[in-house]
Order: structure tokens, then sequence, then C-alpha cells
């Protein structure tokens, strides 16, 4: 998938005014309404929280060890483990293993990590069939467009739009009915299930102690796709290593409740190694893809702990920017608030120049994720780098230095605040509400603002208030 996270602006007004898109994002909502019930049945979760960033940290701490580890016990086991350094060695390793083994059709479940390698486009070029299995991201791939959320690709489409586009695609009636829709696409899919020579997955975990891929969906997809092909390729990020089952169980106590609301996931895969002797399925070779693509720049950094995330869309589940604009505005592979510190800090802050502004910083996105990631902290930290880096508009460079300027003076910054409240106050319209700032268009575009109602700073109001404390009592 393609950078064009420097076209947010554009994006999101196109976002916003989109009405179809407007009626499937109200769907977020239920993510975030599930995860607050099974929360709170659990208990004391934010004590599952800290062991869970506390996992993370351990895995981080030593991460060049735990690799090693995974490599070694995944190839007793019968793994071949390789290392991609971009997303075109991902692509190139993927291709390069098609042609040892002769394949002509990989069946893929979800990854994001293919995503980043732009691994379909390759694979197609390459002669390689690729299709897409998770229900979301086959609708993606057939209408030609990236998914717009991690965990649920096709928020952003309503039923009437995947009916629309299954008639187009498969020249079959249209059907109605979620369940309906669903049963076609399985119809579909179980052809390319049977004939596939390649099955293709991420990871959502790799456990050093046993080189196991830990996987977890809600859909059977998953385990055909690890298990029918003669040949499985597992493709996942570098920090994804925990040392043991033991941590492993941690975060998937997190993992389900903080993504989809559930107390676990349908389907929970540990694969280790190819099938065995005695085995009655799985593939007869398996490759684990470990990538880097920008992660080891973020380690011993003062970023480090966003390599903690687990990848379960809560950021975004609660965050009002990802509900009012989408996936797609964010403009690559990962939205929403883990998005907007993920894009650029791995495909280069000039290539995501408003990403760190896309932050209301209310903190909901810290509040609800799982590894305790104090995403705000980390969004000001890229503010602060954009700053010093001069990515920053002219004028708001200008702007910013001005500001500072008069900050440093006292007396000028009252007599600047109690003008600049005073004028607030004048434009006001007679229910004392603001229509347009002068050189602020952007606040009152969509929504009006409350004039001051007395004319006074908080300061003033403060001094004011605080007079009457320090007088003589009776």
């Amino acid at each position: 998938m393609q950078v064009h996270s420097i076209h947010f602006k554009s994006r999101a007004r196109a976002a916003i005014a989109d009405a179809g898109l407007q009626r499937g994002l109200a769907k977020v909502d239920g993510f975030a309404a599930r995860r607050a019930v099974v929360v709170r049945e659990f208990g004391d979760f934010e004590t599952l929280r800290a062991e869970g960033a506390a996992v993370r940290d351990r895995s981080l701490a030593n991460l060049d060890a735990w690799l090693e580890r995974f490599e070694a016990e995944a190839a007793r086991r019968g793994a071949a483990v390789l290392y991609a350094e971009t997303g075109d060695e991902v692509a190139q390793l993927v291709i390069d293993i098609c042609a040892r083994h002769a394949l002509k059709k990989a069946i893929k479940s979800k990854s994001m990590l293919s995503e980043e390698a732009q691994l379909n486009a390759a694979l197609a070029a390459a002669c390689v069939q690729p299709v897409e299995t998770d229900l979301g991201e086959y609708v993606c791939q057939l209408a030609e467009e990236p998914p717009s959320h991690i965990i649920a690709p096709i928020i952003h489409k309503t039923k009437e739009d995947v009916a629309a586009l299954f008639e187009r695609k498969h020249a079959r009636p249209r059907l109605a009915e979620a369940e309906a829709l669903t049963r076609e696409a399985r119809e579909v899919l179980r052809e390319h299930f049977l004939s596939a020579d390649c099955g293709i997955s991420g990871g959502n975990f790799l456990i050093a102690e046993t080189g196991s891929v830990a996987l977890v969906t809600n859909e059977g997809n998953g385990r055909m796709v690890t298990t029918m092909p003669r040949v499985h390729i597992a493709i996942t990020g570098i920090e994804k290593v925990v040392p043991t089952l033991e941590d492993l169980c941690t975060l998937m106590r997190l993992l389900p409740r903080s993504a989809t609301g559930q107390t676990i996931s349908n389907y929970v895969s540990v694969l280790t190694g190819p099938r065995g002797a005695a085995d009655l399925d799985g593939p007869e070779h398996m490759y684990v893809i470990l990538v880097d693509n920008g992660r080891t720049g973020l380690v011993g950094s003062d970023m480090q702990e966003m390599l903690r995330c687990i990848r379960c869309g809560a950021c975004m589940n609660h965050c009002p920017v990802y509900q009012t604009i989408g996936g797609h505005a964010y403009g690559w592979v990962y939205p929403g608030p883990m998005g907007a510190v993920l894009t650029p800090m791995l495909t280069g802050l000039e290539n995501a120049i408003d990403l760190p502004q896309a932050s209301t910083f209310c903190g909901a996105c810290a509040e609800v994720c799982p590894v305790k990631i104090a995403l705000p902290d980390l969004l000001r930290k890229l503010r602060e780098r954009q700053v010093e880096r001069a990515l920053r508009p002219g004028y708001e460079m200008i702007a910013l230095r001005a500001w500072a300027w008069l900050a440093q003076r006292p007396k000028l910054y009252a007599a600047a605040s109690a003008f600049g409240v005073r004028a607030l106050r004048a434009i006001g319209n007679a229910e004392g509400m603001i229509g347009a700032i002068p050189f602020g268009s952007g606040w009152t575009r969509g929504r009006y603002l409350p004039a001051p109602k007395s004319g006074r700073t908080f300061r003033a109001l403060y001094a004011r208030r605080k007079k009457p404390l320090g007088g003589a009592r009776g």
C-alpha cells in the first residue's frame, strides 16, 4: 500500500462530506460499547493492562535475544525463518518461495504486514494469484480499496455497498440480507481454499520458547489458510515476539476484549512448524518472515513504547477523529491514533506532516490501550520534532514564535489576552455565539463557538474571586 498520508487534509475533508461513509462509521460505537461490558465483567482490568505492558517491555528490552531464541526453536521444529528489512524484501522473499515450490495461487488471511509490502500487487506481477479470504479483506480486494480499520476492514461500507459490489463482481443476482451475502462469499471462496497451493497469514504474536506463531481470528479462514495449502508463509513484525506461552496467555486476555469486546476470539491457533509424520493436516513447508521496515529505528528511542502495540484497534474505536473521517484519510496501512504515530515513524515524518496534528488530545486512546501506550505523549513528541525540523507551514511557525515571545512577557501577555477576550465577545451574535473567527476559520467552519460572557480573562476573574477570601472575618 503506497503512502498517501501527505494528502491527509484533503482526504479528511472528502470523508466528512461522504454521507455513505458517515453512515458506515456509526458502527464503530459498537466496539467501544462491547469493550466496556467485558472490561467491567473482568474486574481488575487495570492490573491486567499493567501486566500486558510489562510483557511487551520485557520482550523489547531484549528483542535480539528473543528473536534468536524464536528462530532457533522454529528451525528445530522444521520451520524456516527469514528476515526482511523492507517491504520490497518481503515481497521478493514470498515470490522466491513461490518460485521454489512452483506455487500458483496464494490464499491469504488478514495481514497488515502484507499491506505494508504491497504483496498482492507483487504476487500478481509474478503470476501468482492472491486471494484474500477474510470476509472484510475479500470485499476490499474486490473493491480495489485498502482496509479502513485493522480489525474490521470494511467498517466504512454499508450492507448495500457490499450487495452492489457482489452483484457486479460475482455476476449473480443481488442479495439483501447480510447472512445471504456471507454465504455467497463463502461459496465463491470455497473453490479457492480447495485449489490453492500457498497460504499466507500474519502473526499476532511469536512465542520464543516454542518457535510458534500465534494467530487470532474470528473466521475459520485463518485455519484453512494455514493448514490446507502445502506451503504456509507467516509474515509479521519483529516486535511481535514474546518470551513464553504464559506471556501469550496474558496478552490473549487483553487482545479480544480490547479489539472486539469478546472474552476470547473464535479461533486462536498456535502454529508450530510444518506437518509432522503423525499429523493429519498442516503444510508440508512453513516459512516465517520477520519484518523490520523501520521498526528497529524505534528500539531504544523515546518512541519505543509504540512497539508494544498489539494491533487491537481500541484506540481508533474510541478516537473522535477516526470516528469522523474513517481510516482511508490517514493514507497508509495504519489509521487512527496508532497510525498517527506509526506512519510518520515508519515512512518518514516528512511524508505524514499532518498525522501528528490529527488528534484532539482528549486522551481516550491512552485510556483504552491494553498495553498502556501513552499515545498523546508520543504525538506531542512528533509535533516537537516537526517544529525542530521546520516541517510545519511557515505561517504556523511564525505564529508559534510570536506566541512564545508574548508568553515570556507576562504584562504584555495579560494585556493581549484582555484585548482578545473583549474582541471575541464583540463578534458574538445576539445568542452569544461566534460564527467566524479571524484567522481561525477551521474552528468555526462547521460549528458555532460560545462567546465569552463577561469580557474578562480567567486571570481577571480569578483575581476578583480571591479578594474576599483575604479579608477579615467576623
